[in-house]
């Protein structure tokens, strides 16, 4: 795909779990810029500051905390949570340049949502919601994996699953997946995109029948959400085959997985790879926890893998050269056309999320 070199600045980006900020530092490279980021001892509240001191830019996350002011490590230059020096060595007066930029942040749905752009404009009604990764009537593993390689590229390969059946097959992959074709909606104004999938008779990959005891073929839905640039939802339900809805809609017979990512541009050519899998069954089975646990996040590697791999084949591609898309890429296509939009409209204004 198209080499992805500028970033929507005005978007608000997952930049870690909420169990991951704390009283200890925590750095994350986000669109480029150094990040460090903990939690404040008065209130509770996450902060995040830029990762580099203004005297000689060493890490502040890898300096200490003195109550809630960070202490750099190399001269003792002290910072405020608003990001302003308080403290210089060898003389009371503080420059008026010493401060380190803040970056707003939300915390919401298990997540830490940070603001790299116009800070005036960071609204936090227009964050996608995941509501089910901190319900009580969910249970949630996750984790986080870094991958080298262009954000586009992991935006593509979650949109079309059609790979699962050969980079995943013996875990989440079965034929049926790339055998079925997809159904696509966009919403360009709302920068969503909606690949549903639909498989009537299935064989029954690992993943479902290790977790849920179904033995035999099911019925298999497949339907995502792409909130651009950063939350993909994965609705999935599965059902042994003949066991159809209500008539009603409700499907209380099927099991329901919410699989979730979080996309996050660390820098260019770098993206970290947030993923949660939420289950609505067997929800105090330790066993079963652990098991999806395990299970996706060798999926999950198998998938950085092959993006790491990518991305280097791509680098040593000849100028010019033709890329072919089929059907399949619909989605990952209209994808890519709203992340080029985004970038291009700049501070434009978000849509609230309803």
């Amino acid at each position: 795909m198209p080499h992805i070199t500028a970033f929507a600045r005005n978007r608000w980006y997952v930049a870690a779990y909420t169990h991951e900020v704390g009283r200890e530092l925590l750095g994350r490279t986000i669109l480029g810029e150094p990040l460090v980021f903990y939690r404040a001892e008065e209130d509770g509240t996450a902060v995040a500051l830029s990762d580099r001191c203004v005297h000689r830019r060493f890490p502040l996350s890898e300096s200490r905390l003195d109550g809630d002011r960070i202490v750099c490590g190399y001269h003792g230059f002290t910072y405020d949570t608003t990001g302003a020096c308080v403290y210089v060595p060898g003389q009371k007066r503080i420059p008026r340049t010493a401060r380190v930029a803040s970056y707003p942040v939300v915390e919401q749905d298990s997540f830490v949502w940070v603001w790299m752009g116009d800070p005036a404009l960071a609204d936090p009604l227009t964050i996608p919601r995941a509501r089910h990764m901190d319900s009580p009537d969910w249970t949630t593993v996750c984790g986080m994996e870094p991958i080298d390689a262009d954000y586009g590229l992991l935006v593509d390969n979650l949109l079309d699953l059609s790979h699962e059946t050969y980079l995943h097959g013996g875990y989440i992959g079965t034929p049926e997946v790339a055998e079925t074709p997809i159904s696509t909606e966009v919403d360009e104004g709302a920068g969503i995109v909606r690949v549903s999938r639909h498989m009537a008779d299935a064989e029954c990959p690992p993943f479902y029948a290790r977790s849920t005891g179904i033995e035999g073929r099911i019925t298999r839905w497949q339907d995502i959400e792409y909130h651009a640039p950063c939350l993909y939802l994965l609705h999935s339900r599965i059902a042994p085959v003949g066991v159809l809805p209500e008539a009603d809609g409700s499907d209380p017979n099927a099991f329901h997985t919410e699989i979730t990512y979080a996309i996050t541009p660390s820098a260019d050519g770098k993206v970290y790879d947030f993923w949660a899998v939420s289950r609505d069954f067997a929800r105090d089975d330790d066993e079963v926890t652990t098991f999806l646990r395990d299970f996706n996040h060798t999926v999950v590697m198998q998938d950085v893998d092959a993006l790491n791999l990518l991305q280097k084949t791509l680098g040593s591609e000849r100028a010019g050269y033709q890329e072919l898309s089929i059907n399949i890429d619909t989605g990952g296509l209209a994808a890519r056309r709203i992340l080029a939009r985004l970038v291009e409209e700049g501070d434009k204004p978000m849509e609230k999320v309803q």
